[in-house]
């Protein structure tokens, strides 16, 4: 399954780079997340409570940073294993590029998401995993724009792209 998107973060590329590789700022950020441990300079091991339609599962799984282009790009590879619920791993490009918006400084982030499921988790169908994968993708976002353009915890509205 894939998933694209884009947000415009009002805050200046480097510091938007900089918090995409915060551990504490993604594990505020990551629906569910319960631990987020830098285990390498481009690796992480975590931990959290997913639910997708009647599935809920805790997931294990660690990701890597790959083909890292500081502070324009970079590719995330990762696997979970949720137990019963089955295992889910995929990769994700994350691309930033600075905007024009007057005075203010600007950061276009945008993203691929390619992932794979399986065990129960594949058996609920793809339109529910996609729909819960994309909600959580959101969630995330908006919850890092809002952390790093200082805005609070709340996420930003009506702003994805």
């Amino acid at each position: 399954m894939e998933i694209i998107g884009s947000y415009t973060i009002n805050a200046d590329k480097q510091s938007v780079w900089e918090a995409l590789n915060n551990p504490d700022i993604l594990q505020a950020c990551i629906p569910g997340c319960e631990t987020l441990e830098q285990s390498t300079d481009t690796s992480f091991d975590a931990t959290a409570s997913v639910k997708v339609g009647p599935v809920k599962a805790k997931f294990k799984g660690s990701v890597e940073l790959q083909d890292l282009n500081p502070p324009n790009s970079y590719t995330i590879v990762g696997s979970g294993k949720g137990g019963i619920a089955g295992f889910a791993s995929g990769e994700a490009k994350v691309t930033l590029s600075e905007t024009a918006d007057g005075d203010q400084p600007g950061t276009q982030l945008d993203y691929t998401v390619d992932a794979k499921v399986g065990g129960k988790l594949a058996q609920i169908g793809g339109r529910l995993i996609q729909g819960t994968a994309k909600k959580l993708a959101d969630e995330f976002f908006e919850s890092f724009k809002a952390k790093v353009e200082g805005t609070g915890d709340e996420p930003a509205s009506g702003d994805e792209a």
